[in-house]
């Protein structure tokens, strides 16, 4: 099956250089090394949401929020890419990503007070929820689930790419941005989306393990875990704050 995340496509297991270190890919391995990204996230992190907070001069963590927004960026690339450099890669996308996020909560929760431990406990228990209801059978991957999932991903990114080329002219699709029914709508949407990409994920991964991809895999599969899990977290927040703005 293929995931719905870029990183984890189909082809992903089958293409891994065996001849790249000692031993197999685990489940296990794999979410071991899940825990340690989300660490390293969590303290770059909490760097720019204590510059922030510490601060309170928004300015002040803006080179940092761009920093890890870029450099994020191109770790993933270069990890999607290059896959024998997953144990080197993700680690780093994990420490660039946290600059991001933590300078994003922070704008949010000085708006919002109290949106981001929100976001973040929706985020782990909607993990957790998904998690239970695959482990169980509740969920099944099948071709129909997996084709679903990915045209419903392929179309949120067609319509954030056309918003992100519209803005250039300051043109902005109001369904993203404002917090009328119809913005709401769409964030639940995409945040029950980007959800079910969740399962894709466990479903490739252990997919991986069973194959007996090589160790390496462990650490690009906990990347694009966390890819999915940064992106839910992200479109979690943007709902909770239209949420919030009708009050």
């Amino acid at each position: 099956m293929k995931s719905g995340n870029p990183a984890l496509s189909d082809n992903v297991f089958t293409s891994a250089d065996r001849t790249a270190g000692a031993g197999v890919m685990t489940i296990s391995g794999t979410v071991n090394k899940v825990g340690l990204l989300m660490l390293l996230c969590l303290a770059s992190a909490s760097w720019t949401w204590h510059l922030y907070f510490g601060g309170g001069n928004p300015q002040s963590i803006m080179g940092w929020m761009w920093f890890g927004i870029i450099g994020g960026f191109i770790a993933a690339m270069v990890t999607i890419f290059v896959k024998t450099w997953a144990p080197v890669t993700a680690p780093t996308y994990a420490v660039l990503e946290g600059f991001a996020l933590g300078g994003i909560s922070s704008f949010f929760e000085a708006q919002f007070p109290g949106i981001v431990i929100q976001a973040v406990m929706l985020t782990f228990g909607t993990l957790g929820a998904l998690l239970l209801a695959y482990k169980s059978g509740l969920i099944r991957v099948t071709r129909n689930f997996t084709l679903g999932v990915i045209a419903a991903t392929g179309g949120i990114l067609i319509v954030y790419i056309a918003d992100l080329i519209l803005g250039f002219f300051g043109i902005r699709i109001p369904m993203i941005h404002e917090s009328g029914w119809l913005g709401i709508g769409f964030s639940v949407f995409v945040v029950v989306i980007a959800s079910l990409n969740l399962v894709l994920d466990f479903d490739f991964i252990e997919r991986g393990a069973e194959s007996g991809a090589p160790k390496y895999m462990e650490w690009y599969g906990a990347f694009g875990l966390m890819v999915t899990l940064v992106w839910l977290y992200l479109e979690i927040l943007r709902l909770l704050a239209k949420l919030n703005s009708r009050k």
